[in-house]
């Protein structure tokens, strides 16, 4: 028996060792990991501190895109009519040369006249660049969407609820009404 008591001492020491070395390696584990925790806190400190500074960065920068499509819509109403004003220089061009035409010695109606008419067609050529159309509808059928009848004249020669004449040109602007043409119709 004593030969087995002493098996059975080698036998418990083994398993008191291996229990050491278990409780001992857990413990040796066990500051990696606390490492491990930290590192992994360290990790997601600064990528909290990142996202928050891309927020902060975002945030500014809409702040400037914000800014500059203000200026730049201020600036768009209050240019908007700036190539529209430069056309029109053409057309006062143009009557401050009848003028100056006029008032010339050997001046005659007719230059005044052909002067006149060379503004007129400047003019609507000036309009016509920016989508206004003049409405002239004299011998064509009454419309009351873009005519309006100043007075009407019975007329039997006449085909009836016709434009017999335009006392004032109508005008659209992009196909939209801005002014009514003034039209005598026929009764």
């Amino acid at each position: 028996m004593t030969k087995k008591k002493s098996e059975k001492k080698n036998q418990k020491k083994p398993s008191v060792e291996k229990k050491d070395i278990e409780a001992t390696t857990k413990v040796d584990l066990q500051p990696p990991q606390d490492n491990d925790l930290q590192e992994q806190l360290a990790q997601a400190q600064q990528s909290a501190k990142d996202n928050w500074d891309q927020l902060l960065r975002s945030r500014a920068e809409m702040e400037n895109l914000k800014r500059r499509n203000t200026k730049d819509i201020e600036n768009a109403h209050k240019f908007a009519l700036d190539s529209f004003v430069r056309a029109l220089l053409e057309v006062k061009d143009s009557l401050s040369m009848s003028i100056k035409t006029a008032q010339e010695e050997k001046a005659t109606v007719n230059h005044i006249v052909e002067g006149l008419e060379m503004t007129d067609k400047v003019f609507l050529s000036t309009l016509k660049k920016f989508g206004v159309e003049m409405i002239n509808p004299e011998g064509e059928t009454f419309n009351p969407q873009l005519h309006e009848a100043v007075t009407m004249i019975p007329m039997t020669d006449k085909d009836p609820n016709s434009v017999l004449e335009v006392v004032q040109f109508g005008f659209t602007l992009n196909e939209r009404l801005v002014r009514p043409a003034m039209v005598v119709v026929v009764q």
